[in-house]
């Protein structure tokens, strides 16, 4: 498959008609114009570019490749706009390991700078290319080439395996006027139409071109599928200068696999023992007593050694020196640095990851595109990895995602981060529930959702979680009852706050819990209140009325007394005065006449 970044249509390009496919729903990034910084570089006029607004991981990712042994090429662009940096730097990885980063002036070669190339196996029907800012320009991607190769193409030795990337460094074809791909050379498609960068000479005087139009044999064969037409060219050495030597300057302290082409097309050379040579690298004799024809069981045979080191210094050097006959001759070189495959992420944690990010509608500057743990030079921001060594595999132990202006909701998918012991996602804008899924987690030991919009109950669940230390749920929506289990755990030096949290009840610090009413009781009982207390009021102010118009009253008695006790006094005296009369005349009544009348 070959993929023309930024393209809306899938386009064709000569010399070769080859077929390159849009890139449309397979990325993120912007599609733009394209400026081609070497002739080598496929003639495509657009390329996909990801600005550092979308994060400091961008990454293709193609689902339902075939399982197999790949090999991988990307080439890079540059954004025709005067406006942008000229030449960005960033990082390459592939399938989660870092294969390249873009070196200074890599826009001004005409070789293995301006792609990156590596063979690499992929198992899981999948395949992600990753592109990572070093703050150096924004990525910008031209193309992309993922081509199957047989899975014991250069296979070099026990330590060669699926967990073996090869990244090329260098291809050389010695004695040849141009570069070429395997497709120039009419190569058999299983090779992975490698490009082959051509060299004149290895220094002034110390060589010479020789060509042959002869066929030759062994050439594109299994596993590795050489174009013959890569053994029809060659850099002779001369006799004043027998040896020849190649310098290649290398990233220290790695491991290189070397891979070494001869034919015997010299015409002066006609059997078995006139030209017999020692191979050296680095000082140290790799192969010795090396005879061509001999060894290919012909003239115009092709044979390939192999040999993997390990550099410390910067440079890597290939000397063949004579033993027999005035000079040495070789077709074509081939370097690799031999990577060991990043250990991925388990798939579950991931893909969790994944739900989080829509779920928490996690901002683009976040990014994480990829791998959350790998490579590990760049790791996902916000995401704690610790890696498994029984099973060899990284998990992700903790998020610390506080005030990150968060929103929409926690999924409950966050189970599945099975592994986590610490989850900070205060000082955000998530609304809804706690998903009850969190008590899974049963190595979870700080928990803190604060200052959010959670709302609802507690769940029962994180009773379960006997490591948690610190919970802080304060400052939510939170309602009911706080679950016993957590109470309870407030007596084993576990540090929780649900301060905050005007619906929380249960546990000392919180009010006691009572008959929940909705939302119409609690109106219907607060008018009741209201309008016993308005009829408290009013009779106490009647009472109140009534003891003033009483006390009032006692007043103006106790000031009039004296008047009228004395008025009392002498209407009684009238009275008896009265009654006396009375009493004297019914008495002379009832005695009859008075004797002296």
């Amino acid at each position: 498959m070959r993929i023309s970044c930024g393209a809306r249509e899938n386009v064709h390009t000569p010399p070769t008609n080859t077929l390159w496919f849009k890139d449309f729903a397979y990325t993120g990034g912007i599609p733009y114009n394209a400026t081609w910084p070497s002739f080598i570089t496929p003639r495509l006029k657009t390329l996909r570019y990801f600005p550092l607004s979308t994060g400091p991981e961008n990454c293709y990712n193609l689902d339902r490749v075939p399982n197999g042994h790949y090999s991988v090429r990307i080439f890079f662009g540059l954004v025709s706009d005067p406006n942008f940096e000229n030449e960005p730097l960033f990082d390459v990885s592939v399938e989660g390991t870092l294969i390249y980063s873009l070196a200074s002036g890599w826009s001004n070669h005409d070789d293995e700078q301006v792609f990156a190339e590596a063979l690499v196996y992929l198992t899981d029907r999948s395949v992600s290319l990753c592109f990572h800012s070093t703050g150096h320009g924004d990525p910008a991607v031209l193309s992309l080439e993922i081509l199957q190769v047989d899975n014991k193409a250069y296979n070099f030795g026990p330590e060669s395996s699926q967990g073996i990337i090869l990244r090329t460094v260098k291809r050389l074809s010695c004695g040849a006027g141009k570069p070429k791909f395997d497709v120039d050379y009419s190569g058999d498609l299983w090779g992975g139409d490698r490009f082959w960068n051509p060299i004149t000479t290895f220094g002034q005087g110390s060589d010479s071109a020789i060509s042959t139009e002869n066929g030759i044999k062994g050439s594109s064969i299994s596993p590795n599928f050489y174009p013959e037409a890569l053994y029809q060219t060659a850099l002779r050495s001369t006799d004043r200068k027998p040896d020849l030597d190649y310098t290649l300057d290398v990233d220290a302290n790695k491991n290189y696999s070397v891979w070494l082409h001869f034919a015997e097309i010299d015409p002066s050379v006609t059997g078995e023992g006139q030209r017999v040579f020692d191979i050296s690298i680095n000082g140290d004799v790799a192969f010795k007593d090396v005879d061509i024809v001999k060894m290919s069981g012909d003239r115009y045979s092709a044979i390939v050694l192999n040999k993997t080191i390990a550099v410390n210094g910067r440079t890597l050097t290939i000397t063949l020196h004579p033993t027999r006959g005035s000079n040495v001759i070789i077709n074509a070189i081939e370097v690799f640095e031999v990577i060991v495959a990043e250990s991925k992420t388990f798939t579950d944690e991931v893909r969790a990851l994944q739900t989080l990010k829509s779920g928490l509608q996690l901002p683009l500057r976040f990014g994480w595109n990829g791998d959350p743990c790998v490579p590990q030079q760049h790791p996902w921001s916000g995401a704690d990895c610790q890696f498994d060594d029984q099973r060899s595999r990284w998990v992700i132990d903790g998020l610390g995602l506080g005030n990150q202006g968060l929103r929409g909701f926690l999924p409950k998918d966050i189970s599945k981060l099975r592994h986590l012991q610490n989850l900070n996602l205060s000082g955000n804008s998530i609304r809804g529930g706690i998903p009850s899924s969190l008590g899974t987690i049963a190595g979870l030991e700080k928990l803190d959702l604060s200052y959010n919009f959670f709302n609802g109950s507690i769940p029962e669940s994180l009773g379960q979680l006997s490591s948690l230390q610190i919970l802080n749920l304060n400052g939510n929506s939170l309602s009911g009852q706080v679950p016993a289990a957590l109470g309870g755990r407030l007596l084993h030096r576990a540090s929780f706050n649900f301060t905050d949290n005007a619906g929380l009840c249960g546990i000392p610090g919180l009010r006691p819990c009572g008959p929940h009413l909705s939302t119409a009781g609690e109106i219907g009982v607060g008018v009741g209140v209201f309008i016993v207390f308005l009829l408290i009021v009013i009779c106490s102010m009647c009472w109140w009325k009534r003891r003033q118009n009483i006390l009032r009253a006692q007043r103006i008695a106790a000031r009039d007394a004296p008047y009228a006790k004395a008025r009392t006094h002498f209407a009684r005296d009238v009275q008896l005065v009265r009654h006396h009369g009375h009493d004297q005349t019914r008495t002379a009544a009832e005695n009859g006449p008075s004797l002296l009348s």
